[in-house]
């Protein structure tokens, strides 16, 4: 997972309250067994005019105009600019895959869903949680100014505005050391891989023969 220090980018405004998984990555993309290969349909229904369905080209489909992602001035958006209860619904881990996959590194919002906002911190994205005045002061911010931009810096748990004002965000302590250092489950386990390594020759030396029950 590649750690999330400070970043800068670009923001794209997501105008709409209750958000729900469905709409961040419509049911019939879940057929895929693999965890890559979700950006190109992330808010499927709303980017395009006609229906998707799993291996398509994105190329050849008809995008619609009126959807802020397919606007020019948020071409290479990073940081997604939510209302509240953004990734309601169901429990999909597969949401904040498309969301990062797109391209997104970190969510501001008033509130999320409990497990979206979990599975957040798992997949190396930061969804910020700031009051709703200050969100609302973002959304018109964003849209006055055309290429608007924001600096997180998760260390200091601060959004800097480009005028240099800065909103402070809450997180909690583990999953900011995560988020810093770029682990995930499967990273937070390999940092014991050698007491892993130990504990497993230890184990198959007192008992040999659970080589060839494990083998079978």
């Amino acid at each position: 997972m590649t750690p999330f220090t400070t970043h800068r980018g670009l923001v794209a405004p997501i105008d709409r309250e209750n958000v729900d998984t469905d709409a961040i990555i419509p049911k019939q993309f879940l057929k895929s067994i693999h965890k890559t290969g979700f950006g190109p349909n992330l808010f499927d229904e709303w980017r395009y005019l006609d229906k998707g369905e799993p291996g398509q080209d994105p190329a050849s489909r008809k995008a619609n105009p009126d959807f802020v992602l397919n606007q020019p001035r948020y071409a290479g958006a990073s940081i997604l600019l939510a209302r509240r209860n953004f990734g309601c619904g169901s429990s999909r881990e597969h949401a904040p895959w498309a969301i990062g996959q797109y391209g997104f590194r970190a969510l501001i919002a008033p509130s999320y869903a409990d497990i979206f906002f979990n599975n957040c911190f798992k997949n190396g994205i930061l969804p910020i949680v700031l009051p709703e005045a200050q969100v609302d002061r973002l959304f018109n911010e964003v849209a006055a100014f055309p290429g608007y931009e924001l600096t997180i810096d998760l260390e200091r748990q601060r959004v800097v505005l480009p005028q240099g004002d800065e909103l402070t965000f809450d997180v909690q302590a583990f999953r900011k050391y995560c988020l810093l250092n770029g682990l995930d489950d499967i990273g937070l386990t390999l940092r014991h891989k050698d007491k892993i390594a130990a504990f497993e020759s230890q184990r198959l030396a007192a008992k040999p023969w659970l080589a060839n029950t494990m083998q079978g």
